[in-house]
């Protein structure tokens, strides 16, 4: 199994300082998660008794997709943000509900632990989280992703839906 890259960078790895002093004295006071990715602490300078707030954000997901030919391509957040953006054109779905989507994918794919997975993989971790989100844009995406080729494709698809 290969080790992925590590993704969160904590104060151990990194020289922490006090804005006000540039002390490394630093305590935590409070820790609160802001999102999936992102955790805000409340610390406090043990040298000048300052208070600040620091935000610590996960670092990008650093992986491949293997295609469908073999090729492999570097995983492109943006990429996957267009095609939900397309499934969900014109559907009650917010850009705030996109990004928290493909930030539960991009939580699952670090969970798993690979450099490599397949665009089929990557493709259905998609449609799970689209599912719950919305069905008439997990049907759009579906529909492109496994290629409907005639009518009873979708009609298939939808029935799995019940």
């Amino acid at each position: 199994m290969i080790i992925p890259p590590i993704y969160c960078v904590t104060q151990e790895m990194i020289s922490m300082k006090c804005p006000y002093c540039n002390s490394e004295e630093l305590s935590v006071i409070e820790t609160r998660d802001v999102s999936d990715a992102i955790i805000r602490r409340r610390r406090e300078c043990e040298k000048c008794s300052q208070r600040f707030t620091t935000y610590e954000k996960l670092g990008e997901v650093d992986f491949f997709v293997i295609k469908k030919d073999g090729s492999r391509q570097k995983y492109d957040k943006e990429k996957i943000k267009r095609g939900i953006i397309l499934a969900c054109k014109k559907r009650p779905v917010t850009i705030e509900a996109i990004e928290d989507l493909i930030s539960k994918v991009e939580q699952e794919l670090r969970r798993e632990g690979n450099v490599e997975i397949s665009s089929e993989q990557l493709g259905n971790i998609v449609m799970k989280y689209l599912k719950e989100l919305d069905d008439v844009a997990y049907i759009r995406f579906a529909s492109i992703y496994k290629a409907f080729k005639t009518t009873n494709d979708f009609k298939k698809e939808i029935l799995k839906l019940e």
